[in-house]
């Protein structure tokens, strides 16, 4: 794991372990990769509950209850679906918190309409969430880096915007 991603789930850490709110992850295309961030910082059982790495339409409905209609409507790799799974996995985990990812890490699965390098991020809670279209294909193995890194600074940003409001 790059240092980035490393001080980023520090941050996390920190304002999830201070005020004692929890976080789970809903992924797709990154397959667990956020979670292993998360959990890359001592102590983060405190605050993470745990994640549902979704990488069928079937499980993001049964376990997310993603909307079927939306996803023979749009496909998985749409906005509305990262942010049904955030707040799915809020709801199947109890989290205060929930960070999303689907999409087409590559090389194959692409099409026209949704290239490889497709990625849909979405972070938030049960009553708002953020969203972030990644598009660009530098090979899978840095777009599912680019993906965890950006879904972890969204997360940070997000979090230090509650506490603020709060």
């Amino acid at each position: 794991m790059d240092f980035e991603t490393k001080v980023l789930s520090r941050e996390i850490s920190q304002i999830l372990w201070e005020r004692q709110q929890t976080l789970s992850t809903a992924e797709s295309c990154t397959g667990g990769r956020i979670s292993e961030a998360i959990i890359a910082t001592p102590g983060s059982s405190a605050y993470f509950k745990g994640g549902i790495v979704c990488y069928v339409d079937e499980i993001k409905e049964r376990l997310l209850g993603v909307s079927h209609e939306v996803l023979e409507e749009q496909t998985a790799v749409c906005e509305e679906v990262a942010r049904q799974m955030v707040a799915g996995a809020c709801h199947t985990l109890g989290t205060d918190f929930a960070i999303a990812a689907t999409g087409i890490a590559g090389p194959g699965g692409g099409t026209h309409e949704t290239p490889v390098g497709t990625i849909w991020l979405a972070c938030g809670n049960k009553d708002h969430c953020n969203t972030l279209l990644l598009t660009d294909d530098n090979g899978r193995d840095l777009n599912l880096l680019a993906a965890t890194r950006k879904a972890l600074e969204m997360l940070s940003d997000f979090l230090k915007g509650t506490e603020e409001e709060g």
